[in-house]
């Protein structure tokens, strides 16, 4: 079978647009591929969380994935820092990314802008770590969202660059398994851009229905339309994002009729996102809290996940230190 990667960062909970941009389909296809899921706490560092919070966001998204449906009977669920192999992978790929190239993703660059006093040596090789993460099992396919292409296709280009270096077929080229409807974006409550932990414009899986109805009546808007069939502006456009994702068909064209016509009334309209975004997260969340209370059960999870990784990562990393030359004397 085909290997399948996605990750996610631990940091805090996992939102909306974790759940459907790739966790939600990841599920769907557990049976049909050799699927690997892990939580991304080396990732993580780049923003210096403290110890104690480190240890809980990892043990939160673990409970998260599992309680969102992910199989650890079907997937190797792990802890990237569990798998060593993958640094000592990032290390050789690193050697072979050149800073001019690594300055000019968009990721760093929007990272150095939000955060100039904290522009260390990680947020730089950022993506090369991503490509270890994803070369390191040599994955034919990574479900990633519209602001992790730029990543996907360095770690291809890093893949070429190996292979090329060393005259040899190591790795891969990883590409994106978009589910055929394209790489998804969820948009933020806020009006424009992604949902996002770092952007404060998300909706957490374990959000109660209160929180959720609150964030989602506290989403921008405008006056409303003024003419029949007029351009949706971007938080208008965003809000429909999200309702497609949540709501039935029929729910969705009524509110495009409503606004089409220029009748809609934009506090029904976040009623019903809200209804149905509690339909979707709310069973999630009755099972998280049973699943994070549950050491023993999480424990056998990681110690299984951890092992199918390893044996993974491991044969892909002698076969990549062998072609760089290192040999035992």
């Amino acid at each position: 079978m085909d290997k399948v990667l996605s990750g996610i960062r631990s940091t805090g909970h996992l939102h909306l647009g974790n759940y459907f941009g790739a966790l939600k389909n990841f599920i769907r296809i557990q049976d049909s591929y050799d699927c690997y899921f892990f939580i991304a706490d080396l990732h993580s560092l780049t923003t210096h969380p403290h110890p104690d919070d480190f240890h809980a966001n990892v043990k939160t998204i673990l409970a998260e994935y599992l309680a969102a449906g992910l199989d650890p009977e079907k997937s190797a669920i792990f802890v990237q820092s569990s798998v060593p192999e993958i640094c000592e992978l990032y290390v050789l790929l690193n050697m072979l990314a050149y800073k001019g190239e690594l300055e000019r993703t968009a990721s760093f660059k929007d990272k150095v802008r939000k955060n100039p006093d904290n522009v260390n040596a990680g947020l730089l090789t950022y993506p090369v770590l991503m490509a270890a993460d994803i070369l390191v099992h040599n994955a034919k396919w990574v479900p990633v969202g519209k602001d992790q292409e730029q990543h996907l296709e360095i770690a291809r280009l890093l893949a070429r660059r190996f292979n090329n270096s060393y005259g040899t077929e190591v790795f891969v080229e990883p590409q994106n398994m978009d589910f055929g409807k394209g790489a998804i974006k969820v948009p933020g409550l806020d009006g424009s851009g992604k949902m996002g932990k770092s952007e404060g414009n998300g909706i957490y899986l374990y959000d109660d229905e209160k929180t959720i109805t609150k964030k989602v009546m506290k989403a921008v808007t405008d006056s409303g339309p003024t003419r029949p069939f007029s351009e949706m502006p971007e938080p208008i456009k965003n809000i429909f994002s999200l309702l497609e994702l949540v709501s039935d068909t029929d729910t969705v064209q009524y509110f495009k009729d409503k606004y089409n016509d220029c009748s809609i009334r934009y506090g029904d309209l976040k009623k019903q996102l809200a209804a149905d975004i509690c339909k979707t997260t709310l069973p999630i969340k009755a099972r998280i809290d049973d699943i994070y209370n549950d050491s023993q059960y999480l424990s056998k999870v990681l110690r299984r996940g951890t092992e199918r990784a390893r044996e993974s990562a491991s044969a892909t990393l002698k076969a990549a230190q062998k072609a760089v030359g290192f040999r035992d004397f």
